[in-house]
């Protein structure tokens, strides 16, 4: 055999081996057999089909409407994440008017790519607190969701690893509660900044911001480095986790992409047993496939509630409205949901940083994987979790909605750059703010008995009392920080809001028209008790009141936990597929 043969060879079965199991049409398929179909290939669903597939007796199809993640560079490189937002890696949502924000139609950001959010998401790796997890494990009734059972959980999902510039760790975060041997990379910023020593001069500075060494302890309430989901310098997704190309390799995991699931149906006319998907590229090419076993839901707090309508699972009157035949009432199907408002108020400084060199950027990541484009630009090197005072004035008229006293209702993550909303000319500082515990809820519904068309999006933010005065305390948190000593040569004033804005009413319309969701969409299919009359399905996820299907991805939680949601929904995809197998390898 010649040389360029074999390298010809050699190459071909490296591109071979790089794509694995995946598959562009259903056609292609090597079986339509399966025991296990996974739909959406999201955050939740590659770690459920990853699991699921270590018992090589089990098929698994694993469906993701989006394209394959393989050479999309945006979503290797933190730095390039702002690419990620708009066009073939989106879903490109937009939600109905908000009379609570301006009246504005506003993006829902959603990843439309194998890997889902986790594949352009600020990679913020952040677990909730010890009482997020409890509150959950006592709504449900099942103690299997306390931090103290899932912590190992996140241990075996967790693979820490040294930051992308290598330096000395000591004291930034906790050993002995992380992680070392699991699947998905997490590390401490890998890129200093200027900010950082006046970052940790504040917390010497404001009593208000104490330095902690470790956020995911499970108590939180502090200022600490921050941890995102960036190993070698690289963004750490689900896809690149859980279906590396070791796992693709494997004959009993399937991976089909390009491929919309529109509906589940019951594997027998008259049944509530939901074991058929109906899925294709488009409504004229719309096929059908059963599992022998279970049809897992892991489409995301948005779609899986699209499809479970669509299917005839939810509210009545709802469905009657559309003309959908309700096969299966469940009127909590789209509701309850969740999603936390985030806003970048920015200053003016003094600095004399040059400008990124974008260029030079990217040649440094691709040829080390190291300098400033390790980090996603709206991630920060540091994160602080604050509670409102126990005398504010607020808890006279409402109930804290905080899992408890040590669980925070904000988050603020200084940024050497003007945020998303950066002015073109100067140089800037600014404080992303996530508003932790909202205590208003929206829904997703349909309007359209097509399956195709986009939800219906109301996210209903800022609309309780405790909501926007937390919000605005919050953002007054942020100018307490930035006028500490140690900013007094550098930060120059306010510029959005302007300086002059200082009534709680100006700065409440300041919020109201500027702010924009997190896009920490949750609780749509929310966990509830066996026996409770709400909720969408029960503590094993699976839905109510029918068998073969289970819902496991962001809209199961009851509550959203008290920071960001990847940790935890990569905690509910590993339980969800230790249930699973236990469940039927005790009957296989």
């Amino acid at each position: 055999m010649s040389r360029q043969l074999l390298l010809q060879l050699t190459l071909a079965t490296a591109f071979s081996a790089a794509l694995g199991g995946i598959y562009s049409d259903i056609s292609d398929l090597p079986t339509t057999n399966y025991d296990f179909i996974v739909v959406g290939g999201g955050t939740a669903g590659p770690a459920v089909a990853n699991r699921l597939s270590e018992n090589s007796q089990f098929q698994v199809l694993l469906v993701e409407a989006g394209p394959s993640n393989e050479d999309v560079l945006p979503a290797e490189v933190p730095g390039l994440m702002l690419e990620m937002f708009s066009g073939a890696y989106e879903w490109n949502y937009t939600t109905v008017p908000q009379p609570t924000m301006g009246q504005r139609s506003l993006s829902y950001l959603r990843g439309y790519i194998l890997g889902g959010c986790s594949a352009h998401n600020s990679m913020f790796w952040s677990r909730g607190t010890i009482e997020d997890w409890d509150r959950w494990a006592n709504v449900t009734e099942d103690p299997s969701w306390s931090w103290q059972n899932v912590l190992p959980v996140m241990l075996k999902n967790e693979h820490w690893s040294e930051p992308a510039d290598r330096h000395n760790q000591t004291g930034e975060f906790d050993p002995a509660i992380h992680g070392f041997h699991g699947i998905v990379g997490a590390s401490l910023p890998g890129y200093p900044t200027e900010l950082d020593s006046r970052v940790i001069q504040t917390t010497q500075e404001l009593d208000e911001f104490p330095y902690i060494i470790d956020y995911n302890s499970g108590t939180p309430i502090g200022l600490a480095w921050y941890q995102g989901s960036v190993k070698n310098g690289a963004r750490s997704s689900a896809a690149t986790a859980y279906l590396a190309p070791q796992y693709l390799q494997r004959s009993n995991l399937h991976v089909l992409v390009n491929t919309r699931v529109t509906r589940v149906l019951p594997a027998s006319s008259g049944t509530k047993d939901f074991r058929t998907v109906e899925l294709g590229k488009d409504a004229s090419s719309l096929a059908q496939l059963t599992a022998s076993k279970e049809v897992i839901l892991s489409a995301g707090a948005i779609n899986s509630p699209q499809i479970l309508l669509h299917s005839g699972i939810g509210d009545v009157a709802d469905l009657q409205s559309l003309g959908i035949t309700t096969l299966h009432s469940l009127p909590s199907v789209g509701k309850n949901f969740t999603d936390q408002p985030y806003i970048t108020p920015v200053w003016s400084t003094n600095s004399s940083k040059p400008p990124l060199n974008t260029t030079a950027a990217l040649e440094e990541w691709q040829q080390n994987r190291t300098g400033p484009y390790t980090m996603s630009p709206t991630a920060s090197n540091h994160i602080a979790f604050l509670r409102l005072p126990d005398n504010s004035t607020i808890f006279e008229t409402n109930v804290d909605p905080a899992a408890g006293p040590n669980t925070p209702h904000m988050e603020l993550t200084p940024l050497d750059n003007g945020g998303l909303n950066s002015p073109s000319n100067g140089t800037f500082v600014s404080m992303g703010i996530t508003f932790l515990t909202p205590t208003s809820r929206g829904t997703v519904t349909i309007n359209s008995t097509n399956p195709f068309d986009p939800p219906i999006i109301d996210m209903n933010l800022l609309a309780s009392d405790f909501d926007i005065f937390t919000f605005r305390e919050s953002l007054k948190a942020s100018q307490r920080f930035f006028s500490a000593p140690a900013w007094s040569d550098f930060i120059i004033e306010s510029v959005q809001p302007p300086a002059n804005t200082t009534t709680d009413n100006d700065l409440d319309e300041f919020l109201r028209q500027n702010s924009i969701p997190s896009s920490h969409a949750c609780g749509t299919c929310a966990m509830s008790a066996d026996d409770a009359q709400y909720g969408v399905v029960n503590s094993d996820l699976r839905v109510k009141g029918v068998t073969g299907l289970r819902v496991v991805d962001a809209s199961v939680m009851p509550f959203v936990p008290a920071g960001h949601l990847q940790v935890p929904v990569y905690v509910i995809a590993e339980k969800a597929a230790e249930m699973i197998k236990s469940d039927w390898t005790t009957t296989y």
